[in-house]
């Protein structure tokens, strides 16, 4: 009986080899994703290449969606991201990076990069020209002028529907969230859109072959840029990366109140990881404990 990443191999290669890459010898299972079953694949002249895909796609666009903001963060925002060999309805195959160095001057590379991609790509709306994908869960991106109201929507109140979000969050909390978005004009400063990668945390910051920054696994929208930060502030980076935080607020003029913005961002990566995981890595208790200062207390 094959073991599991035997069982992955074989549904990797089959695939490659359904698709004419006949001359993939060999598929080596890879971990760090949350949502696909990824490898690398030997080809017989001796390259490799990276493919990834779901046992039961989540749409016909997933792959695609995923190619397009590979593309846009490469031609928009000069960010440094694999080439597209393939991407269909059940495949996504990508030109191999690099692991990123531990050290702290790739990470003030990225912060450069980052900052340029946030800085060069404003844009007048916030949204995207269609949805995409966020793990296994569709990413709404209808466009608005408004960027609380989309936050709001779109961002938070949107994954309330959601089965495991409905077991996670009582009433009260849900109240509490709603309280929350009512007063994001209050917390948030007014700040433009612009290109996102939409799913920053540091397992999506890789090097190019050349040693530069690259990003994978996108869910690009025209939306705050400290939605990026957030992700990579809240997900416990590598304490090299310390020099990119400070560095992009300089970069960036960044106010001093950055970082107390952070958990009320990040809200929406939380609500996303409940909605698609179990375990949940303690997210439900994160937002229970971001949402506590809107909670209604009982009267006396």
């Amino acid at each position: 009986m094959p073991t599991a990443p035997e069982s992955t191999t074989f549904f990797l290669l089959e695939l490659l080899h359904g698709v004419g890459l006949t001359d993939v010898a060999a598929v080596e299972a890879v971990t760090g994703g949350l949502a696909a079953t990824a490898g690398l694949a030997r080809r017989g002249d001796g390259t490799s290449v990276f493919v990834k895909a779901f046992g039961e796609p989540p749409s016909d666009d997933v792959f695609a969606t995923e190619a397009e903001g590979l593309t846009v963060l490469s031609e928009a925002g000069g960010i440094a991201t694999p080439e597209i060999i393939l991407a269909n309805r059940d495949l996504l195959v990508l030109s191999t990076l690099q692991p990123r160095p531990a050290t702290e001057t790739f990470w003030e590379q990225f912060a450069h990069a980052l900052a340029h991609l946030h800085t060069t790509t404003q844009y007048p709306r916030f949204g995207w020209h269609r949805h995409n994908w966020l793990g296994r869960r569709q990413q709404v991106n209808t466009w608005n002028d408004n960027g609380y109201e989309f936050f709001a929507q779109h961002r938070l109140l949107r994954w309330l529907g959601e089965p495991r979000v409905r077991e996670a969050l009582d009433a009260a909390d849900r109240a509490a969230l709603e309280r929350l978005c009512n007063r994001l004009p209050e917390m948030l400063p007014v700040r433009p859109a612009c290109l996102t990668h939409g799913d920053l945390w540091a397992q999506n910051v890789m090097a190019a072959p050349d040693g530069r920054p690259a990003l994978i696994d996108p869910a690009v929208s025209y939306t705050w840029a400290e939605v990026d930060l957030a992700h990579l502030w809240t997900t416990a980076p590598p304490p090299e990366a310390h020099v990119l935080f400070e560095l992009y607020a300089e970069l960036t003029g960044l106010d001093r109140g950055w970082r107390e913005r952070m958990p009320i961002l990040q809200l929406r990566q939380h609500l996303a990881v409940i909605a698609q995981f179990e375990p949940d890595w303690g997210a439900a208790n994160i937002v229970r404990t971001t949402l506590a200062p809107f909670r209604l207390r009982p009267k006396d």
